[in-house]
């Protein structure tokens, strides 16, 4: 069987788990339709993962798809929730390792577009499982194990650490900087913050929802977006770029876990994730345009040259990376 046919079934795979996932969310049909799609894309995104990054894409399918039968026929919470997990975390890896390199901005706009969109599936596979979780606790456990699965993954494709030089230390140093700075502030501002201050910052947010329908999250939009546009771009110049697209997972978990928050609306769900799309984009062009002016050529026509010579060699989206 050759490589597209396989791809094609994938996609064909995931296009029946989607219908059987948002007919358990009207509701209609019977009620064992969302696990089964559930299942069907953590078992089909597992396998893309396997064969992206050069693994054991059977072996690995084979044991997603026995945690995720094991969990709808026992009915146990606990299983129910880590499969919840694992489907969380190797969609928000898959869709990074997903994206292909890009010499235009409006190139890595489109990869960070069809990371949010595989993500996005991912999300409505996570909620199909009906986890039951602590919030804060699942989008943290989420998020570390993405983090940690990406970068083992991009120590491989970025040449190791020896492979950094200065300027990829620098944008790691800064990634980790921001995050850190992101969760601390707000998990501080959770519990130590004064009432006032906490009162004016959800005056914004509120402001938000009422007038705009909701409010973009935070990490997703100042980190996430920004790191995989910026990424795709450098990829296309040197290999260091994957180090900036690993930062990408802090856009494609919180989409994988948006609907994990019942208190949220679908539309305002839907809403927050894309206002925070839109603002990470302009951020991650703003970025673009300040590293080309530090970094590269002088003068409109040898810009254009530079972008046209750019082209570093990377497999096809649906080949192995390794």
């Amino acid at each position: 069987m050759s490589g597209r046919t396989k791809v094609t079934i994938a996609w064909v795979v995931v296009g029946i788990a989607v219908a059987a996932l948002v007919a358990g969310m009207v509701p209609v049909g019977p009620g064992w339709l969302p696990g089964v799609g559930s299942v069907a894309v953590a078992t089909t995104y597992t396998w893309a993962l396997g064969a992206r990054t050069g693994g054991r894409p059977l072996l690995t399918a084979a044991a997603a798809l026995l945690v995720g039968v094991v969990a709808l026929v026992s009915g146990s919470d606990v299983l129910r929730t880590g499969a919840a997990v694992l489907t969380c975390v190797v969609s928000a890896v898959l869709a990074v390792m997903a994206t292909v390199p890009a010499r235009r901005f409006w190139e890595a706009a489109r990869e960070c577009s069809f990371a949010l969109f595989v993500a996005a599936i991912g999300g409505l596979a996570t909620v199909g499982f009906e986890p039951r979780v602590a919030l804060l606790r699942f989008e943290y456990v989420t998020l570390g194990l993405a983090l940690v699965g990406v970068f083992l993954l991009v120590h491989r494709l970025g040449a190791g650490l020896h492979g950094l030089g200065r300027r990829g230390v620098v944008v790691v140093l800064l990634g980790t900087g921001v995050l850190a700075i992101t969760l601390a502030y707000a998990e501080l501002l959770r519990r130590y913050g004064t009432p006032g201050l906490v009162d004016s910052l959800l005056d914004v947010v509120r402001w938000s929802r009422d007038n705009l329908g909701a409010f973009p999250r935070p990490i997703e939009t100042v980190l996430g977006v920004p790191a995989l546009v910026w990424g795709c771009h450098m990829r296309a110049r040197r290999r260091q770029g994957w180090w900036v697209c690993a930062f990408g997972v802090c856009a494609t978990v919180p989409v994988a876990n948006a609907l994990a928050n019942p208190s949220i609306s679908l539309l305002e769900c839907a809403l927050s994730l894309i206002y925070g799309a839109l603002v990470g984009l302009l951020l991650g062009y703003a970025v673009i345009r300040a590293d080309l002016a530090l970094t590269g050529p002088r003068g409109r026509r040898s810009r254009r040259a530079e972008e046209a010579a750019a082209g570093r060699p990377e497999p096809r989206r649906t080949d192995a990376l390794l």
